[in-house]
Parts: structure tokens; sequence; C-alpha cells
């Protein structure tokens, strides 16, 4: 019987399907990783808003924990919205008596449709408990300029804003700049305090990216749980992230991403 990894999403659920747990698991499925949850949040949303949200109370999500870990341990894990100062702290006082698990921190504050997503007490938690536990941090162009408190408006921005965080938190950084206005090309700057990595694709117009930062930092929880090195897991994922919203589907009167895209060029540049 073939045995595959485990990796593990901590997030909040997206009833419309196209981010948060529902997309990580499509990606974690797609990937050959076996998925495992820690829900933190009820979201009522769609592609177009979130209508409403409710957080799970923290003896849950330590119950949730306790449980996966105990039969189900992770090689690595990712989290997503975690909402509240009480959540970040649980979720950071767990991983930081598990340093064996890759952790890949997606620090979701806002999402697509302009709602908030992290309180703003969260936010200082965020920074000085649960930041410097991870084996990358993968923040959107808004997501890094509040983290550093200052706009980022080029690709030289993200090459200084990922520098900054790694120099404030001492941890591998993905500055995603899929949000950067009049560029051809969608880059995302990635900086491990030796090594500067520029990615870049095509910049694809007239599709819905609602869920890519989801399914972007799954993409590369999934490589890390296969034991590929943090470059590698983070090169692939950006190649998975292109093809899955190149070949976005159309869904009702919206698109949604593809991580299905294209399974077998994803794995072939990762040599399996």
């Amino acid at each position: 019987m073939k045995r595959i990894p485990i990796a593990l999403t901590v997030a909040g659920s997206d009833s419309g399907g196209g981010a948060g747990l529902q997309a990580d698991l499509k990606t974690f499925a797609i990937l050959g990783v076996h998925g495992t949850t820690v829900l933190s949040c009820l979201t009522a949303q769609n592609p177009v808003s979130v209508a409403a949200f409710h957080s799970i109370p923290v003896s849950f999500v330590r119950a949730q924990l306790e449980t996966v870990f105990a039969e189900l341990p992770p090689v690595a894990a990712k989290t997503g919205m975690l909402y509240s100062a009480a959540i970040i702290r649980a979720v950071a006082d767990w991983f930081s008596q598990h340093p064996e698990v890759k952790l890949v921190i997606d620090p979701v504050m806002i999402a697509t449709s302009g709602t908030v997503l992290l309180r703003p007490t969260a936010l200082r938690v965020l920074q000085d408990r649960f930041l410097p536990l991870a084996a990358v941090v993968t923040p959107n162009l808004d997501e890094a300029a509040a983290l550093l408190g200052r706009p980022l408006r080029s690709v030289e921005d993200l090459s200084l804003a990922a520098r900054g965080i790694h120099g404030r938190w001492g941890v591998p950084t993905l500055i995603k700049g899929g949000h950067l206005r009049d560029t051809p090309l969608a880059t995302d700057v990635f900086w491990d305090g030796r090594q500067e990595r520029i990615l870049a694709a095509p910049f694809i117009r007239d599709v819905a990216t609602h869920g890519t930062g989801c399914t972007y930092s799954a993409a590369i929880t999934a490589c890390l749980a296969h034991g590929d090195s943090l470059l590698q897991a983070v090169s692939t994922a950006k190649l998975h992230i292109t093809g899955a919203i190149r070949s976005s589907l159309r869904i009702a009167n919206h698109t949604t991403l593809n991580p299905s895209y294209d399974l077998d060029s994803v794995t072939a540049s990762r040599g399996r």
C-alpha cells in the first residue's frame, strides 16, 4: 500500500468553496499529500463577499490540534485565517512545542472582497508570537505593508519588504506581488537571508483570483511535506498557482481557480 505524507491546514472555512480549508484540501489532494484540518473560523461567503463569520472557541481549536497530532502527525502545516489574538496564541503555543513540523504562515488579514479577516488587536500577537516560528511567511502586497507599516508599490519594494520581514523576524519570506498595478508580470520575491529568487509569470487577466493565496501557500506546504527544499517548494508552488489561474473554470456566473489543471507538469518539475 502506497504511503503518502500528511499535511495540515489551520484555517477558516469558505462556504463558497474557493478559498480557505476547501482550497487547501483541493491543493493537498492534487499534490499527493493527505490533508488534515483544524478549523479556526466559519465564514458565510461566496465569490463576491463575506457576509458573516464565526470564530471557533479556542478550546476547540486546541482539541482539534491534539486529536490530529495524536494519530496523524503532519510533516508540514500551514495557517490561513486565524482572526483573533486568542487563537493565534493557542496555535503559536502548539507549534512552538512541535518545531519538527515545517510551518507555512499565510498571514491572512483582508479578503479579496475587502472584508477584514484579522482583528486589529491580533496583529501584534501575530508579529511577536507567531511569525518567528515559520519555515516561510507568505504575505501578499497589502499584508506585507501591514506587517512593515509602509506601502509597497513596485517590484523593488517587494524585494525590500522580503528583506525587511526576514530582518525583523528572522524567517524566510515570500512576498506575493499579484496585486501590483500596471505590470505585465505577476512577480513574487523570495528571500531566505542568503539568496533571492524572483518568481515571475505573465499576468493573467479577466479571471477571479479568490483563493489564490490559500492555494499558493497550500502548494508550498504540500511540497515541503514531500521533502522538497524550501526554494524548490516555493518555485513549484509558483508553477502550480500560475497554472491554476490560467486554467480557471466557470461556475455559475463566476470563475474559480483550477488546482487540478495539470498535475503532470507540476510533479515533473519536482522529479516525482
